[in-house]
Order: C-alpha cells, then sequence, then structure tokens
C-alpha cells in the first residue's frame, strides 16, 4: 500500500507496473511469486480507489513522512555534474523579477547553489530583466530575491543586473551584423511565419553590413516604429524545427524601464541576452527546463559564429504541487490586483515570502527541494511532504498552548478555582500556569460531539460530566486522570487566561487563544489539536498565521 499510496501522490492515479516495480527492487526474492504479488497490489490499488478524499489525504501524510525520514537518514546529495572539477564550477539562477521567488523558483536557486557549495564554485545571481513590457519587472521584486536568496543559505557571490549591461549586447550585435551573421528584418510577424514554415529565405537575409549597420544605428536613434524592424540571427531556414530558424535577436520596445528608465528603445531577446551573458560569466553548467531545449539550439549559432564553447546543459522536468495548481507569477500579480490576495506573502500564496511569513524554516525548504531530484521527468508532489520536513526542524522548538477556536462556554458544578501548571513542551522542561474555573470555554467541535452523561476531562485540570447540553452545564467528577481515553481529553481556557485570536491562511479561524503566548510573538508554536502557527502580532487581538498541520 505504501508504494501505491506515493505512485498516486507521484502520478494523481496508481499504476500497478510501477508499483510492482518498486516492490521488487525493494525484495527481489518475491520474483518468483510475481503473479500472486501482482493480485496483492491490484487489490490494494482497487482499495486505494475506493477511499474518500479525506482518508487519501491521510496516507499521503502518512506515507510521505516516512520517506522523507528515509532520505534524511541517508542524506539528500544530488547527483554529479558532468565534466565538474572543484573550483571551477559556476552556475547561475536567472530570473525575471515580475514578482519574488515562488517554491518553483526557489528550485533553481537552491539546487545551483548546492552544485556550487558541492564543488566549491561560484553562484551567480542574474537578474534577465530585458522586457519592459510584457514580462515588466517589479521594481521590489530585486530586493525580495536577494533577500530570499541569502535566507535560503543560497547568497550569491555575484549579482547581475542585464538591464543595465545593455551596451554590452549592443557591441555583440554589431559584431554579428559585420560579420553578416545577423540582419535587420523588415518583415511583419505573418509575412516572416509564410517564409519560416516554407524554409525559405526572406527578402531582407542579405542586406549589405553596410546597410544592415546603417538600419541598426537609426533603430538605436529611435526613427523607427515598434514592430517595424527586427534583428535576427542567421541560422538555418530548412532547420528540422521551424523555431530556430532566424530568430529574434532585438526588438523595438517603447517602454519605460524601472531600473534603467526610458535609456533604451532596443533591446534584447532573453535567448541573445543569456547567450551573451553565459559566455561573458563564464558559466560552466546551465540546468534549465527541458521545455527550453530549443534556447540551447539557438543560442549554439552564437557560439559557433564567435567560436566559443557552449556550457554543459542539464534539463530536468516540471514540478507541480497539487494544492497550488499551476499559479504563474502574472496570474499571482493579477489576482492580487484584484483583491483575492492581501498582498505577495498571503500565506495562501507559494511565494517563499508566504512560507517565511508563515514559519517555515529554510532547511526544510533546501531539503524538500533537493529530495525532488534533478531528473527529467514532471514530478508531481504534494506539499504535504514540505510539512513532514519542516514539521521536523520545528516540532522540538515549538512551544505549546490552548487554542479554542468556534469556542462555546461551559459551567462546571462543585468544582473548586485551582492553578494548574502544564508543561510547555512535552519533552523540555518549563510549564504554563492557566487558572481552572467553574466556568470555562471549550470548541464547539468539541462541545457538539457529546451527549448527556459524557464524562470527558479537561486537560491537565479535571474530569466532568455533561447533564444538561441544552443548559451546557457539567458536574465535577475528579481531579484525576483515572480510565478517561485520549479521544475524550480536550482543551479549555478560562476568560482570564484568554486573548482574542485570529489564525490566518491555508486554514483560518477565530477564537480563544492561551494569554501565555503573548511570549512567543514571532515564533511559531503548536496550537495544541489545532496546528503549527507563527504568532505575528499583538494589537488587542493576536494575529497568527497558519503554518500547518
Amino acid at each position: 500500500m505504501k508504494y501505491v499510496v506515493l505512485n498516486a501522490l507521484k502520478y494523481g492515479k496508481p499504476n500497478e507496473k510501477a508499483v510492482m516495480g518498486k516492490i521488487m527492487a525493494e525484495m527481489p526474492e518475491l520474483r518468483s511469486k510475481a503473479k500472486d504479488v501482482l493480485e496483492i497490489v491490484r487489490e490494494c490499488i482497487a482499495e486505494f480507489n475506493s477511499l474518500s478524499e479525506e482518508k487519501k489525504r491521510e496516507l499521503f501524510e502518512k506515507y510521505s513522512a516516512t520517506e522523507v525520514k528515509k532520505k534524511d537518514e541517508k542524506g539528500i546529495k544530488l547527483p554529479p555534474l558532468e565534466n565538474a572539477k572543484k573550483g571551477k564550477v559556476a552556475m547561475r539562477f536567472a530570473p525575471n523579477p515580475n514578482g519574488p521567488p515562488t517554491l518553483g523558483s526557489a528550485r533553481g536557486i537552491v539546487v545551483n547553489d548546492e552544485y556550487c557549495k558541492m564543488y566549491n564554485g561560484k553562484f551567480i545571481l542574474r537578474f534577465d530583466d530585458t522586457d519592459p513590457r510584457t514580462k515588466r519587472p517589479l521594481l521590489e521584486a530585486y530586493k525580495w530575491y536577494l533577500e530570499d536568496c541569502e535566507w535560503l543559505n543560497a547568497k550569491p557571490k555575484e549579482i547581475v543586473y542585464a538591464s543595465k549591461r545593455i551596451p554590452i549586447y549592443y557591441e555583440f550585435c554589431e559584431k554579428l551584423l559585420e560579420m553578416e551573421k545577423a540582419y535587420p528584418c523588415f518583415c511583419s510577424r505573418d509575412e516572416f511565419k509564410k517564409y519560416r514554415d516554407a524554409g525559405v529565405e526572406c527578402p531582407h537575409r542579405n542586406v549589405s553590413k553596410e546597410d544592415a549597420l546603417e538600419i541598426w544605428e537609426k533603430m538605436l536613434n529611435g526613427e523607427y516604429n515598434e514592430g517595424e524592424v527586427v534583428i535576427r540571427i542567421k541560422t538555418d531556414m530548412r532547420h528540422k524545427d521551424p523555431a530556430i530558424r532566424d530568430w529574434v535577436a532585438f526588438r523595438i520596445i517603447y517602454e519605460d524601464h524601472p531600473l534603467v528608465g526610458d535609456r533604451y528603445c532596443v533591446w534584447p531577446t532573453l535567448d541573445f541576452e543569456s547567450a551573451i551573458e553565459d559566455h561573458i560569466l563564464g558559466i560552466t553548467h546551465i540546468i534549465r527546463g527541458k521545455d527550453l531545449r530549443d534556447s540551447e539550439l539557438r543560442q549554439r549559432y552564437i557560439y559557433r559564429y564567435f567560436g566559443w564553447e557552449y556550457p554543459i546543459t542539464k534539463h530536468w522536468g516540471k514540478v507541480s504541487i497539487h494544492e497550488f495548481g499551476r499559479l504563474s507569477t502574472s496570474e499571482i500579480r493579477k489576482a492580487i490586483e484584484e483583491g483575492k490576495f492581501s498582498g505577495w506573502d498571503d500565506p495562501r500564496l507559494p511565494t517563499i515570502r508566504a512560507f517565511r511569513r508563515r514559519g517555515f524554516q529554510p532547511e526544510a525548504i533546501r531539503n524538500f527541494i533537493l529530495s525532488l531530484g534533478v531528473g527529467e521527468n514532471d514530478v508531481a508532489v504534494s506539499v504535504k511532504n514540505l510539512y513532514a520536513e519542516n514539521r521536523k526542524l520545528v516540532d522540538p522548538v515549538a512551544n505549546r498552548y490552548f487554542f479554542i477556536w468556534n469556542p462555546v462556554e461551559i459551567k462546571i458544578e462543585g468544582v473548586e478555582e485551582r492553578e494548574v501548571r502544564i508543561p510547555i513542551h512535552p519533552n523540555r522542561d518549563g510549564f504554563r500556569v492557566l487558572k481552572g474555573k467553574s466556568t470555562v470555554y471549550i470548541t464547539k467541535d468539541d462541545f457538539e460531539k457529546l451527549k448527556e452523561g459524557d464524562v470527558i476531562r479537561l486537560k491537565d485540570f479535571c474530569n466532568v460530566r455533561l447533564i444538561d447540553k441544552d443548559e451546557r452545564t457539567f458536574e465535577f467528577v475528579s481531579y484525576e486522570l483515572g480510565e478517561i481515553k485520549k479521544g475524550r481529553i480536550i482543551h479549555w481556557l478560562s476568560k482570564d487566561d484568554s486573548v482574542d485570536c485570529k489564525v490566518i491562511g491555508e486554514v483560518s479561524n477565530e477564537g480563544f487563544a492561551e494569554r501565555n503566548a503573548l511570549n512567543d510573538i514571532g515564533n511559531v508554536v503548536q496550537f495544541e489539536r489545532f496546528a503549527f502557527c507563527r504568532l505575528e502580532a499583538f494589537n488587542e487581538i493576536l494575529r497568527a498565521v497558519y503554518t500547518h498541520p
């Protein structure tokens, strides 16, 4: 069942062949009984498919945590880089800063940094910010990337802003024009598409270098309209992939840029800028998505023309996290503008800023990302894997407090007020003190499960019996724990020991929190029987951000 659950978690639904492969790899002695094992696998798959979504989620969490523990015991290691030499590796993470880093972009930060640590190399953060319109940079995002990189223990050794280096790209463009390896093209998109699809050269391809440079100068002087002319790199107009044929290297965009204003009107495409920068920066290895294979094919023409050696490239598959769907940075930005989210650190978002606000530890995120590997297969995982990593780090240190959500006031007849000492953590010394009184609050969920005559324990205080549900009246039974079962031990608070509390995020709720929790503002605590939460602020109401179960 473990392999059925893990296979379903990774790919959406379990595959019997994949499950069989995992079992046989772990227990090769069962190969002689493959038919019997297959029947059991099929029974497990049928049983799993019949479960409710809640039960499936419980199994996902159970077995994900087991796998995280196994990997942690073995140590999470990346496979070696091809032809990598100690002290000679240079790698880059090159985001477009149109928003802060997400969990997806953190993968690029962590993996590139980890490889550089493995080989005592150089980790470079390069902002590929040369599209001032369709992927317009957000000024604050530059700072956010620097902060989040440092928080993830991936501080870059060099930071590069492509938008501030435009003249460098102009120089290389002029060289290519002089070499007649690039040319200005006046075709409209539709016109060039016809030539490209037919594998035929456009009429402007063989313009002289003198005319090409003159047109280039006019482009830089702003003498053409947007879309009137572009610079194309000469490739092979009969290349089997039309996307490689004479691709655009520069286009005209009249738009202010957050960093450089209106200083430039001719902007390099990402493929051109990145190709030049990777050479200048001495990048030795590139990790990019397998969907970007075309970028390498396009860029290799520039490397060939200049006689450069192309970096060693590794492609990896996409990672999707079930709970977040396919939210892109531009979609998040739009949703924030529409008021669906409070900001880039809204705890419901998959941004690193949101995870920081929720109280996640950087080590947990690094371990989670490294556990995904760098293979070419697409990977689908649950965020519960990340929860399991973070729980290992916060559980030993998070102080415990009571939180009564949707509170119901109850009365206890025959009880004496007394001071109750409760451990601040089950495995550490130290206590917090509450006052047990004849009137306390319990959660509505706990109250509604009871029927008259039921005996429950108010944790570490006393045992009580419900005698009138309509009046919410209980009678005192004893102070000793006695035979009370675990499921009948609930949390409680008196008014004097409480502060109003609002939990926000993936799970939201309101109620009363233990006043003692005010000593932990800024820290992650565990609200017993509720969740881990980070206590963010107190101003008449304690605001807590949901971390995870």
